[in-house]
Order: structure tokens, then sequence, then C-alpha cells
């Protein structure tokens, strides 16, 4: 049995049936830019409006990701957080937030944790989904039946280069949503998207695929966001975000204000 036909529903699965506009989801790093700043940070995107956030889970080798989130993946480390923090922060914004939650990081720390122990764990500490960007696609077949049973979404990447054959292969074992990523490169901000890029956003919307995708990794502005959309169920914005963060004097504020920067035309 396929993972995505015995999957249960969830609050991402439910997002994405109920959709009546593009979606935004908001990545940031659990722990940055203070220890305890996780929980404040989801409290404030809900009350802006935005539709999923994704949780960084630091690492000390954050190959895929440019010096933004190297940056606050270092920091969040140094303030303290791991693996087990992160967990009971989610605990607790489970309790205030309603939006889905997704955890996103690399494999390693995860698997010194213990991949199945952090499954069961973050199911329930609240979580919905998780992206395992170097959890290869084959060896996670073996973990299917355990997603499934705690009714987690698991969501891969494509990329530009990934062929069609592979991209109907992740259709099938993801549930939720793809992670299409804009270009085969580090994430990072980019102020419009390339002909090249607009026209990758096209073929994957021609293959009409099981699940629906997000665009991420250079959405930092209207125009980006509103060319991924135009294309997918939505955006992902990341480096962009921790920018702000990085600079914030009051999050509250700043949070509300670059999300509406982010999917509100510029005047003028």
């Amino acid at each position: 049995m396929k993972y995505k036909e015995a999957f249960m529903k969830n609050r991402i699965t439910e997002l994405f049936a109920n959709k009546k506009k593009p979606l935004l989801s908001v990545f940031y790093t659990a722990g940055f830019p203070s220890l305890n700043d996780t929980e404040s940070i989801a409290v404030a995107l809900e009350a802006a409006g935005v539709d999923l956030i994704e949780i960084g889970i630091p690492f000390s080798d954050p190959v895929a990701d440019g010096p933004t989130i190297q940056a606050s993946n270092k920091q969040a480390l140094d303030n303290g957080i791991t693996v087990a923090l992160l967990l009971k922060q989610v605990t607790s914004i489970r309790k205030k937030v309603n939006l889905p939650i997704v955890l996103m990081g690399y494999l390693n720390p995860v698997m010194q944790y213990g991949l199945e122990r952090f499954f069961k764990d973050a199911s329930q500490a609240g979580v919905d989904g998780l992206i395992l960007p170097d959890l290869p696609v084959d060896e996670f077949t073996q973990y299917e039946a355990l997603a499934s049973s705690l009714n987690l979404s698991v969501s891969f990447l494509i990329s530009p280069t990934t062929s069609e054959s592979r991209i109907r292969l992740i259709d099938s074992l993801s549930s939720g949503f793809i992670y299409a990523v804009s270009a085969s490169s580090t994430t990072g901000a980019k102020a419009e998207f390339s002909r090249e890029q607009l026209d990758y956003f096209k073929r994957l919307k021609s293959y009409q695929l099981k699940n629906p995708f997000l665009i991420g990794f250079g959405i930092s502005n209207y125009t980006t966001y509103s060319q991924a959309c135009a294309a997918a169920a939505g955006a992902i914005v990341g480096s962009s975000f921790i920018q702000q963060l990085s600079t914030s004097k009051n999050l509250e504020t700043d949070i509300r204000e670059f999300v509406v920067s982010l999917t509100t035309p510029v005047q003028g």
C-alpha cells in the first residue's frame, strides 16, 4: 500500500484541501535569534496570517543553505538549542498555535536522536510534517508505515535537475506537499526569478502531480512570491525572513510587516 494512499488527515492535508488562495509557508531556525524565540515567532506568524510554519532543526554543517541560514544555525546552537529542547518548544507552541507545523532539518541530528524515536516524539509534540532533505527516498520506504501510523506527512525536495520519472516517484511517496526548490544551489533571497526558473515552474504545473507543490529558495518579495504562486499552491520564504529576525527590535510588529510586504503588491 502506498504511503499516500494509507494516509489519514492532518492539518497539512486539510490546509491544502480547503485552500482558497495561494499559501505562504515561512521557515525559521529554532532557537534563533534567542533560544526561547521559537514559540513567540510561531505565535506572531499565525497572527500575521501565515498558512504553515517550517521550523528548522539546527545543524553544525548545513551545506545546502546559504550564509544567512548557516549563521542562524550557528547562533541557535551557540544559544543551546537541541532536538529534545525543540520538541519541548513545539509541545508548548501547539497549545497556542493551530497552524500546521513542519520540522525541517538534516538527517545527522535526527539520527543522533534516533529516527524512529524522533518520528514518534515529533508526532506526540504536535508536529504535522517532516522535511529531511538528505533522507534518501529509497531508505524512507522502510519508515512509511511508521509515518502513516503517526499521521505525519513527509515531504521531499525536487529541483530543476530532477527528472520527470524521479519527480513522479517522489510524488507517489509524498503526502501533504512537495517542496520544489527553485534552483540547484544554496538557499538565499533573490529579487526575481529567471526565465529558466519560470519555465521550470510551468513544467512542474504541467505534470499535474497528485500532491500540491510549494516553491522555495529565493522568495524574498512580492515579485518572487507572486511568480511562485502563479504556478504552485504557494511559496516558502526562509532566508529573507531570517534576515528580518536578525535585526528585529520587536518580533510581533516586524513579522506582521514582513508578511504584509511579501504578499502585497508594491504601490506606485
